[in-house]
């Protein structure tokens, strides 16, 4: 709710042309939802900040959102896209003539390979291995 409250009075007082919204640091779909409808509702261009790890896998549905409820178009529009990490995931982002493609699964395209959870995961016992070194 924070964010959206910050969000709105940056967008309703006219200072800024583009507001980068965290879409993992809302309050979910329905706060990022509130900042894309005002920010239109102002004239403000939005662009998800996607640059860690699943967050363009995240961030995808809300362009989507823009395009096909909000601004109908293309124009004027962009979103971030790091490059990197992608592999962790089932159904990861894709990119095609500089356009995020659609998503064709249900849900927000974060579930992660169980390799990689697995791989990755910091447990009790990584703990104890590294104390023993």
């Amino acid at each position: 709710m924070q964010n959206r409250i910050i969000a709105k009075q940056f967008i309703t007082s006219g200072a800024l042309d583009v507001y980068q919204m965290d879409a993992t640091r809302v309050a979910g779909p329905n706060e990022n939802i509130a900042i894309l409808l005002l920010a239109a509702k102002y004239g403000v261009r939005v662009c998800p900040h996607a640059g860690g790890v699943g967050l363009c896998e995240l961030v995808a549905h809300m362009s989507m959102f823009d395009y096909i409820a909000v601004s109908a178009t293309k124009e004027n529009r962009f979103i971030e896209y790091v490059d990197n990490l992608h592999e962790h995931f089932v159904t990861p982002t894709e990119i095609r003539q500089g356009h995020y493609v659609a998503p064709r699964t249900p849900g927000a395209s974060s579930e992660m390979k169980p390799e990689s959870i697995t791989a990755y995961t910091f447990d009790a016992a990584s703990q104890r291995l590294l104390n023993q070194q």
